[in-house]
C-alpha cells in the first residue's frame, strides 16, 4: 500500500493479482490495475503521483499510468518474486529486491537493467534508499557510471536480508558499506535521518543504527514479540506494524506509545502516512484510516 505525494490517492495490492487506486477521502475505487500473475507483493507511487510501480511473485516489475491504467513498461530479469521497490529521485531509475537474493537498478526509459547493485545469496525482504551523513564513505566506482544512471550518487541502499543481516550498499559504486547481524531475519528497514536507520526482525526486535557506526545499535524490543512487518518515519519518531495486528506510533524522547487499534490479530502488512493521516493495510482485507490529532 502507498499514498500519493499529494495525499489524494491511495494504492493497494492484493493476493488476487490486482492493484487498486482509490480516493483517500472516501475509498472510492478509481482504477483497477491488472497484469501481474499471482500475488502483487509491493507497490508505490512515483513522486509525481501520476505513475505507479509494482512488483509481483511473477518476478516482474511494472510501471503503470494512473490516468488510464495502462502498463507501458515491464522489467524482467529477476529469477524469483519481487519483495520490495524503491524510486531513485524523480524516477528515471528504480530499484528492486527479490527472493533471488539480488538488488537491481533499472532504467525506466529503456526498460532495462543497469546493474546488479548487490548479490546476497539469500532473499532480500525489504529495502530503502536514502542520503547518509556526508562523513560516510560511499566508495568510488571503478568505471564512470552510465549516463542512464540519474541521481544514484551519494545514495545508500539498505537491504533487509533473510539471513539475519542488515546491509548497507552504495548505489553508485556498488560498494558494501556495512553489514549488521541481528537476532533473526530482517523484514523491513527505513531511514529516520541522514544518520539514523531503523530495521525490524522476524522475532519482534527493532534496531536503531547510526550509519556512521553500526557496531553499537540501540535495540527496541516490541512487547508482543511478533514479526515486525513495516516501519516508517513519522514526526519525531516512527510507526511500526507487526504480525499479530499490533500497530503503534513511538515518538523520540517520549515514553508514550500510541496504539492504532482495529485489526483482530491479523498481520498489519504496511503503513503509509500523509501529514496527520495514517493508513494501514491488513490480512483481513481492510484498509484503515486514522487521524492522529494529538501528535
Amino acid at each position: 500500500m502507498d499514498v500519493s505525494s499529494g495525499g489524494g490517492l491511495g494504492l493497494s495490492t492484493s493476493t488476487d493479482g490486482s492493484m487498486k487506486i482509490w480516493q483517500t477521502n472516501n475509498g472510492e475505487i478509481r482504477r483497477v490495475l491488472e497484469g501481474h500473475i499471482y500475488d502483487v507483493n509491493c507497490c508505490m507511487f512515483f513522486p509525481s503521483g501520476m505513475v505507479v510501480l509494482s512488483g509481483g511473485m511473477d518476478s516482474q516489475i511494472k510501471i503503470w499510468s494512473v490516468e488510464d491504467a495502462s502498463c507501458p513498461v515491464t522489467f524482467k530479469g529477476h529469477q524469483a518474486g519481487i519483495l520490495d521497490l524503491a524510486v531513485v529521485d524523480r524516477g528515471r531509475n528504480v530499484l528492486s529486491c527479490s527472493r533471488d537474493g539480488t538488488a537491481r537498478l533499472w532504467d525506466c526509459g529503456r526498460s532495462s537493467c543497469l546493474a546488479v547493485v548487490a548479490e546476497c545469496g539469500v532473499p532480500i525482504n525489504g529495502m530503502c534508499i536514502g542520503v547518509p551523513d556526508n562523513t560516510v564513505n560511499l566508495g568510488s566506482h571503478e568505471e564512470p557510471p552510465s549516463d542512464r544512471e540519474v541521481g544514484t550518487g551519494g545514495k545508500l541502499l539498505l537491504l533487509a536480508r533473510e539471513d539475519k543481516k542488515l546491509q548497507g550498499v552504495s548505489v553508485q559504486s556498488r560498494t558494501p558499506i556495512f553489514v549488521f547481524d541481528g537476532s533473526d531475519a530482517f523484514n523491513c528497514c527505513t531511514f529516520l535521518s541522514s544518520m539514523s536507520v531503523l530495521a525490524g526482525t522476524q522475532d519482534g526486535n527493532i534496531y536503531t543504527l547510526d550509519v556512521r557506526n553500526t557496531r553499537t545499535p540501540v535495540q527496541t524490543l516490541c512487547k508482543s514479540g511478533a514479526p515486525v512487518l513495516s516501519l516508517m518515519p513519522f514526526g519525531e519518531g516512527f510507526i511500526a506494524s507487526q504480525g499479530d495486528g499490533t500497530c503503534f506510533v513511538l515518538q523520540q524522547d517520549s515514553a508514550q506509545v500510541l496504539e492504532l487499534i482495529g485489526p483482530d490479530y491479523d498481520p498489519v502488512y504496511k503503513v503509509a502516512a500523509m501529514d496527520k493521516l495514517v493508513y494501514t493495510c491488513c490480512r483481513d482485507g481492510i484498509i484503515r484510516k486514522y487521524q492522529l490529532t494529538d501528535l
